[in-house]
């Protein structure tokens, strides 16, 4: 089992930033591949960005690429999401995830944490 916890969310206005933090436990993080996920209202779930085990790759979904950067650190069992240039239609709650496979897909990840609101205002 891995227990996952984000955090880090809150309101922020267009053009600001935010970075989101997911602390794992449970199980040897770095054997983990780890993906971000989010959610607005009314809205399906999209994928945001993976990066695999050690860090050494990352891959980004259409939202936030460019913009959205992920890293890792093994050591802390920590993810994280760093949000640039935020827009509006960015306001949605966060997921954090875990996958055992190479994936984009929410299906694919069994591991996930409760979400964290982002309300970016104008």
């Amino acid at each position: 089992q891995v227990q996952l916890v984000e955090s880090g969310g809150g309101w922020v206005q267009a053009g600001g930033s935010l970075r989101l933090s997911c602390a794992a436990s449970g199980r040897t993080f770095s054997s983990y591949r780890m993906g971000w996920f989010r959610q607005a209202s009314g809205k399906e779930r999209e994928f945001v960005g993976r990066i695999s085990g050690s860090g050494a790759t990352t891959t980004y979904g259409d939202p936030g690429k460019g913009r959205f950067t992920i890293s890792r650190d093994n050591a802390k069992n920590t993810v994280y999401l760093q949000m640039n240039s935020l827009k509006a239609e960015d306001t949605a709650v966060y997921y954090c995830a875990a996958a055992t496979r190479v994936s984009m897909r929410a299906a694919d990840y069994v591991y996930w944490g409760q979400g964290t609101q982002v309300t970016v205002s104008s």
